[in-house]
């Protein structure tokens, strides 16, 4: 696509990126119960991703016509879970995308995504994972379109309680 841009992003983008953690927070929450309100948790939320991309991760912001469009964060991931084999232990992670609503539609976040593999797959990563909430279809569908398949699914029962 032309006039879009990926790049790291840097000091002076992470305004821009809470932006995008609070309209992605937003979305997800009118998805699912669970989801604090996206202004209540954007600055602590930030604060950890920028603090976990930092240690061997990226965070990458998406500029269309000099205009924020999105983000991606993402790092590398070392699992103790025994019942995997070794070297399926080591793993990309995507820990955020988002896509500006004025932008959607033009294969945005499939560009985020490429860019954060290549950078993992520097690091020596030879597969990425991703999570969405189960009602989010169009992140699914576009992830699918990228070649990411379901690996796990999980499950969720509510139980009455006091408060149920």
């Amino acid at each position: 696509m032309r006039n879009l841009v990926i790049r790291e992003a840097t000091e002076a983008d992470m305004a821009a990126v809470r932006r995008g953690i609070v309209e992605l927070h937003e979305h997800e929450r009118r998805l699912h119960p669970s989801r604090r309100p996206g202004e209540e948790m954007a600055d602590a939320y930030l604060a950890w991703l920028r603090e976990h991309a930092a240690r061997d991760g990226v965070i990458l912001v998406a500029e269309r016509g000099g205009d924020f469009a999105g983000f991606v964060g993402g790092w590398v991931r070392q699992e103790d879970y025994i019942a995997d084999l070794a070297d399926w232990r080591r793993f990309g992670y995507v820990s955020d995308i988002c896509v500006m609503p004025a932008h959607r539609g033009r294969r945005i976040a499939a560009r985020l995504l490429g860019a954060l593999e290549a950078r993992l797959g520097a690091a020596g990563v030879t597969r990425m994972l991703l999570s969405t909430l189960a009602g989010n279809a169009p992140a699914r569908a576009a992830y699918e379109r990228e070649g990411y398949a379901p690996y796990e699914i999980v499950y969720e029962k509510r139980l009455r309680g006091e408060n149920g």
